[in-house]
């Protein structure tokens, strides 16, 4: 069901420039036309278009950080923030596979990749190949660095082997970034990051994950066994993989902050539309006090979360410590998207409950928010320590 949604997102003018309303609004049209009418049929199917998925990469979606030279967009982190809260707006497992290649995979190629595999990958990340990020383990989730992926070293490069759980974009991603202990002594000092590729001997896919929410949105395993990484595939320096995963993750979980965002601001306008045409005693439920107190404190978290997801991002394209903030923003849009996803269900009565409508879908959608890229007792240790130290 594609349903149109009101504009009632209008964030002071102060919070964008010109060029970056534009492009948000380019965005915003985008997933208003060729989104919103697979939103249903993706989420019941579990999995994305592919027809999409091309579409994204045509429009620049993909690689908003790569540069021009490269064969991305050039921009700046908070363009990627506002593509991803758009895009989540309308459908968060769309925003989820744009988020994962731009503030993860392409950000950490950026960051920590030497000009060669820069050269190799980026222009391929930006303009066709889906990556995906491979750390968490069965066993290795907020204690991210317990991981058991061993990398061996061989005459011209490693081998890897281990098994990765919970990986996003996994079902589509043909560049993979693997995280393995290449010296399991120094235990997290050894881990290392390298840039793996689907068709190499000894990888696979294997299960792919039955979820509650981002149905669309491939959640997979991936299989390594002895295979063959050559020596210009590590990412960053050996032994230093720990510091990569640290910092990437630090900044996509803005990107998750965003992807939050977008699901609460598509929750409040479906509901907004919703009660100014469901009638009951004779006049719209929006006439009802109860009705607008609760649309009123929806909108209060929706433009508290966006202060804080924009702040952050923000200090992070400035280079200035962020990393409080964004567990601070991960925290609460992570809440906030529940809350607002709950009381639209409940603003929809009997309809909310049922797949008809857009918003039990977003309900279902919103619970990742609390899980991935750190918990939220993840977050609450981070916050502690900054406030504690």
């Amino acid at each position: 069901m594609s349903v149109t949604l009101p504009d009632i997102s209008r964030p002071p003018l102060t919070l964008l420039t010109e060029e970056e309303q534009m492009f948000r609004d380019t965005v915003r049209q985008f997933a208003h036309e060729h989104v919103a009418p697979l939103t249903m049929q993706m989420d019941q199917a579990g999995k994305l278009d592919p027809g999409l998925i091309r579409q994204l990469f045509e429009l620049g979606l993909m690689g908003i950080e790569v540069p021009e030279s490269m064969g991305g967009a050039g921009s700046s982190f908070f363009t990627a923030v506002l593509v991803v809260e758009e895009l989540s707006r309308v459908d968060p497992s769309v925003g989820v596979l744009v988020d994962v290649q731009n503030t993860l995979v392409n950000n950490c190629m950026l960051r920590f990749g030497c000009e060669q595999l820069k050269q190799r990958f980026l222009p391929r990340l930006a303009g066709a190949v889906v990556g995906a990020y491979a750390l968490s383990e069965a066993g290795s989730g907020s204690d991210a660095f317990a991981l058991q992926t061993r990398a061996t070293r061989t005459g011209d490069g490693w081998l890897l082997d281990g098994r990765k759980l919970w990986i996003t974009n996994g079902g589509e991603a043909e560049v993979f970034i693997v995280f393995a202990n290449a010296d399991p002594e120094q235990g997290y000092r050894g881990i290392t990051a390298f840039v793996l590729e689907r068709g190499t001997p000894g990888f696979s896919v294997g299960k792919k994950e039955d979820k509650l929410g981002i149905r669309a949105s491939s959640t997979v395993e991936l299989i390594m066994d002895q295979c063959p990484v050559p020596t210009s595939n590590v990412l960053g320096e050996i032994g230093k993989g720990y510091k990569i995963a640290i910092e990437t993750l630090n900044e996509g979980r803005i990107g998750i902050g965003a992807q939050m965002l977008g699901l609460a601001q598509g929750a409040l306008d479906h509901t907004v539309r919703y009660v100014q045409e469901r009638e009951q005693f004779g006049r719209p439920i929006a006439d009802f006090q109860g009705v607008q107190f609760q649309l009123a404190q929806m909108r209060v978290e929706l433009e508290a979360t966006r202060l804080l997801v924009y702040n952050a991002a923000r200090l992070k394209d400035a280079s200035q410590p962020f990393l409080e903030e964004a567990a601070i923003a991960k925290l609460f849009s992570s809440q906030a998207a529940q809350r607002i996803a709950s009381l639209a269900i409940d603003l929809f009565g009997g309809y909310g409950f049922t797949r008809e409508y857009p918003v039990e879908k977003l309900y279902r959608d919103s619970k990742i928010g609390t899980i991935y890229e750190g918990t939220s007792n993840m977050q609450l240790q981070t916050i502690a320590k900054y406030m504690l130290r």
